[in-house]
């Protein structure tokens, strides 16, 4: 599975469509891919906006986006809402509906593809920002900006590091893993009575080669050129075949990384999950755990993931205005409700610095610990990463982990080459 649909198909899915209107709420449609019956459609001269959101797995998330939507028709009654919950595969059948009629208004994206912009499909929404631009944080301007332009406002800010139990580690005289080394020792060490140490995803690649990469001072696109064919990149990912190798990562457990369970029941005292994860972990082991960036050659290195999701504007909508309209009312303007997304539904940073210092359950314990790794150590896909690029990449990747390439530099040099003709198509 590649890191970005792993991301995408993270947790618990419902499906349908709910047409939203001040004062109620009523079932629109059941279609797993959301589809509209028109989209001016609700009659009495209203708008009916389609806003698309993957299907997240935290309990009351889905209801939140339903409420956020009827407090906007409330304050604009010429502008229905009809949020569609798409559960599964979300970027395929956003991918498969953009270019039809039933196609959203609004739609969240994770990470960010630099071809919708080149492309004309979703709209410049540089004139949303206006006074509150510099309180986003600079990083998530720079992530959605195209030749100057902002295609996208961040909704929130997803990071992903390494748990681990801090009592089982100090039972068996074991520090937490400061290097690739260390990390891959205590995985060993730490494999004993049929368990193992490590969960880093169901495949035993997942995200991992990426932050290798980055953790080991490598870069996975440079200047729009694949660059995961360079010494650091080879010499990190040839590194990771020692965790198969030593037989301590575990497979194919009935959750996959995102959901913390192997670790919070005892599996693993090790895993690889999200900050949105910290809650149940909390929960579950109070403060029997600590967090670390995946560790790179040598102390003081690592990396995390930064990823998330972006509220986008469907440039070829028939609403463009009506859904600029939404878009800067939620992401932009209602900053309490930006709060209630971010801390509520599982744990995620806001990309507001005024709202993520407002933040009260970010503000102490491991929830600051991991805002403060984000800061430090903090990397996002390049915005030409897309799902082909991905896919030839961890392919690569994963061959040379588990033993099916025998030589790191020249996979990584042909999957490279191949992954360029990918990049080199979003810039056209």
């Amino acid at each position: 599975m590649s890191t970005r649909k792993a991301e995408l198909n993270r947790r618990g899915f419902l499906s349908g469509s709910l047409l939203l209107v001040a004062g109620a709420v009523a079932a629109c449609s059941s279609n797993p891919v959301g589809k509209s019956s028109g989209s001016s459609g609700g009659g009495n001269g209203k708008t009916t906006l389609n806003v698309w959101f993957h299907a997240y797995g935290e309990a009351g998330t889905q209801d939140a986006v339903i409420r956020y939507g009827k407090a906007f028709t409330a304050a604009n009654p010429d502008i229905q809402v009809k949020v569609s919950w798409i559960p599964g595969d979300y970027t395929s059948k956003l991918y498969s509906t953009l270019l039809t009629p039933d196609a959203p208004d609004v739609f969240e994206y994770g990470d960010f593809n630099v071809a919708l912009a080149h492309h004309g499909q979703i709209a410049d929404l540089s004139d949303l920002y206006g006074d509150a631009k510099s309180d986003f944080a600079q990083g998530d301007i720079d992530f959605v900006t195209v030749d100057g332009k902002q295609y996208g406002i961040k909704m929130l800010d997803d990071l992903m590091m390494l748990y681990y139990r801090k009592s089982v580690l100090s039972k068996a005289g074991i520090q937490p893993p400061q290097t690739f080394s260390d990390l891959a020792s205590a995985a060993k060490a730490l494999s004993t009575g049929g368990n193992k140490g490590l969960f880093i995803s169901n495949d035993g690649v997942g995200d991992i080669p990426a932050l290798a990469v980055w953790a080991n001072g490598g870069e996975l696109v440079k200047d729009n050129k694949a660059a995961f064919a360079g010494d650091a990149a080879v010499q990190a990912i040839a590194a990771l075949k020692q965790l198969h190798d030593d037989k301590s990562v575990l497979l194919g457990f009935p959750t996959d990384w995102a959901d913390p369970s192997a670790f919070t029941q005892g599996v693993v005292p090790m895993q690889w999950s999200g900050l949105w994860a910290m809650p149940q972990i909390q929960k579950e082991l109070r403060d029997d755990f600590g967090i670390l960036p995946w560790p790179g050659a040598t102390a003081g290195t690592g990396a995390v993931r930064v990823g998330g999701w972006t509220s986008m504007v469907n440039a070829k909508g028939k609403n463009v205005d009506a859904a600029k309209k939404f878009v800067q009312w939620l992401w932009v303007q209602q900053t309490d409700l930006q709060k209630d997304f971010a801390e509520s539904y599982g744990f995620h940073i806001p990309p507001r610095k005024s709202v993520a210092a407002s933040a009260d359950k970010l503000a102490a314990g491991a929830p600051k610990d991991a805002v403060a790794l984000s800061q430090k150590y903090g990397h996002s896909f390049p915005a030409t990463w897309n799902t082909s690029v991905s896919d030839i990449f961890t392919a690569a990747a994963g061959k040379v982990m588990t033993g099916g390439a025998s030589d790191a530099a020249k996979a990584l040099s042909d999957a490279a080459a191949s992954a360029q003709s990918e990049i080199d198509k979003q810039l056209v």
